[in-house]
Formats: C-alpha cells, structure tokens, sequence
C-alpha cells in the first residue's frame, strides 16, 4: 500500500477525469491519498471529495499565495471544516518567497495565525515552504506545531533538515527527487530515517520522471518511491512500507 500524502485532486485539471485518475492510482497500490486545501474554496471541495471516497482524507488551510484574502469569516469557515472526521492536518500553510504572490509581512501573519489554529484544533499542519527556510525556521520554533507536521515537497539543506527533524518534523518527498538536478534532495534522503519520511506528488504538478512534461496524478507517487528505494538501497516493497507507516503516524491514523 502507497501514501499520496498531498494531492490537489480538486484541481480544475482533474475535472474532465477525476474517477478515471482516482481509480487509476488504486489499480497500481496507491491506496490512500489526502486531498491537500490551499484556499477556502479548495478546503471546502477537499472536505467533499474525502467524503465521497472512504480511502481519500483532506486538509483546510490558505496557501501563502492566498494569505491577503483572509478574513476573520475565512478563519471561522476553516474552523467549521476542521472538525470533519476526515480533516487529518491543516494546510498548506507557510511562506513562499519566490513568487511573493502575497506581500511577505502577510504571510508570515497569516503563516502564524494557522499554526495557531492548527494547535487549537489538534491537527499536525502540512507545510510549504519556498525560498524561504530562514523565516520559516525562526516561525517554527517560536510557534511550534503541538501535534506535528511534514514540510511538503522538502527543498533545504540536510543541515536544515536536520534541524526539523529534532523538531519531530517529517519531511515528504515529490516528483523534483527524480531529476538529474536534484542535489540538495538526493542528500536529505539518503541520510534520512526510514521512519521520518513520506511520499506525495502534489499533482497536477511537479510531475517526476519518466512522465515529466505531463499533467501529474496520484499513479505516478510511485516513481517517487521508487527512487527513495534505489537511493537508500532497500527493496521498493520496503521503501512503500515505511513511507505509509509514516504517513498513518503523520496523521494520527490507525
């Protein structure tokens, strides 16, 4: 059984097919996917999705991308969301400093805010983090999450790693590990713990090789695990194995 632990199945990519795509990761041994929010409308339509399919669980949160629209009403509808049973985590909450699609001082407002509600709903948070570890750092450790998290699609350093990894942070792994570029990504996963790291694809993009250049879907988390295995050097089996244990543990699921 294989973990997607973060997908955007309510993506508007998925429209025409999203059965089709569902069905297609089940036919291959992904077994269970959660459903990743990244705005209030998309918090909403991952609570339905998680609640049309008994294998799919969800998340509520605002993306950084989308810290300036919140509103106390944006706050009181995710608190609502969150006490569905099939809410697991809050997130994707963070910063991103490489598209600054929200001004930086808004971010880190918002950022805070949601670990916050985070430790008041006693949900771990699901994290991302782009061009700015720094920041993200400093936050974590000041507001630590009581309940834990996993930074998405991890980008740092091992030494950043190592760092989250005394924090009780798991770290999870995407289509970027790969790419013959991945440098920074290859080291944290070879030094890693088996029992600290899950697997996601963050479809529809981040698409890993050989299907780079097409749209990405739960199916092909399996190359994501696949290169864990060859850099670890343990059995694909294994690699599967721990990567699910990880994730139920995560998500505080049996």
């Amino acid at each position: 059984m294989i973990w997607d632990t973060h997908a955007h199945l309510d993506d508007k990519q998925f429209n025409s097919d999203r059965d089709k795509v569902i069905q297609r990761a089940r036919e291959v041994g992904v077994k269970t996917m959660v459903n990743i929010a990244h705005s209030e409308p998309s918090s909403g339509e991952a609570v339905n999705i998680a609640t049309k399919y008994p294998f799919i669980y969800a998340t509520v949160g605002i993306h950084p991308h989308n810290a300036q629209s919140c509103t106390e009403k944006t706050w009181e509808h995710l608190i609502r969301l969150a006490q569905n049973p099939k809410v697991v985590a809050w997130g994707e909450i963070g910063l991103d400093y490489y598209r600054d699609l929200s001004p930086r001082d808004i971010q880190r407002k918002v950022f805070i805010r949601q670990l916050e509600l985070a430790n008041d709903m006693g949900l771990p948070v699901v994290i991302h983090d782009r061009d700015a570890h720094g920041d993200i750092l400093q936050i974590v450790k000041k507001h630590p999450p009581q309940e834990g998290g996993v930074f998405h699609s991890y980008s740092g350093s091992w030494e950043m790693a190592r760092e989250l990894l005394a924090m009780g942070f798991y770290l999870s792994f995407s289509g970027p590990l790969t790419y013959k570029n991945a440098r920074h990504a290859v080291e944290v996963v070879t030094n890693i713990p088996e029992d600290r790291f899950v697997v996601e694809t963050d479809c529809p993009y981040l698409t890993p090789e050989p299907y780079r250049g097409k749209r990405n879907e739960p199916a092909y988390v399996r190359e994501v695990v696949k290169k864990i295995a060859e850099l670890k050097g343990i059995p694909f089996e294994k690699a599967a194995q721990f990567s699910s244990e990880n994730a139920q543990k995560l998500f505080r699921l049996k």
